[in-house]
């Protein structure tokens, strides 16, 4: 994880699609920071499908939504437009630093291909109508999910997973807003 003097660093090295570093998007407002597996992984498709349906309930709390992927600009818009993320603050990491500098590391075979991820993964793309498609980046890269406020890791979600779904309302708790 990230020492206090690293996190402003790397946040400032994290430039979204609107110009801005993520320490100057999160000087603004608490960051939700969602690390997203490629756009073809099911459960990539049902994180943004989930964030999508919350997308008012967690914006109300006054955070923002940042989204970090692994393609480029424009192929990520694509998928963000499919979930009704059109705006979505995004940044682009197809070589997967900001990942590691954030502490997700590649997953194991159980993380990614065991019974519970296939299970959940048959429930996300067929019954749930995810589906999945082409590996677009990492495909063996875990993801995770950091509220950054005041230049802080306040609180965090690290996939033991690639089907765990976190709370994302939860996890902003932690931020309290004058």
């Amino acid at each position: 994880m990230l020492s206090g003097e690293m996190q402003g660093e790397i946040l400032d090295l994290m430039i979204t699609n609107t110009g801005d570093s993520l320490s100057k998007t999160a000087a603004k407002a608490p960051v939700l920071l969602v690390f997203l597996r490629h756009f073809g992984c099911v459960f990539c498709r049902e994180a943004l499908s989930d964030i999508s349906k919350r997308r008012k309930e967690i914006e109300s709390t006054g955070s923002r939504i940042v989204f970090v992927h692994m393609t480029d600009q424009d192929i990520a818009e694509r998928y963000f437009s499919r979930y009704n993320l059109e705006d979505a603050i995004h940044i682009s990491d197809p070589e997967c630093t900001f990942y590691r500098a954030f502490g997700l590391m590649k997953g194991n075979f159980n993380q990614l291909f065991g019974l519970h991820s296939w299970i959940r993964g048959f429930s996300a793309a067929v019954v749930a109508g995810h589906g999945a498609g082409p590996q677009l980046g990492d495909g063996f890269q875990m993801p995770g999910v950091f509220v950054i406020q005041n230049g802080e890791i306040r609180e965090s979600f690290i996939h033991s997973l690639s089907s765990d779904r976190p709370d994302y309302e939860e996890l902003l708790k932690c931020c309290v807003l004058d």
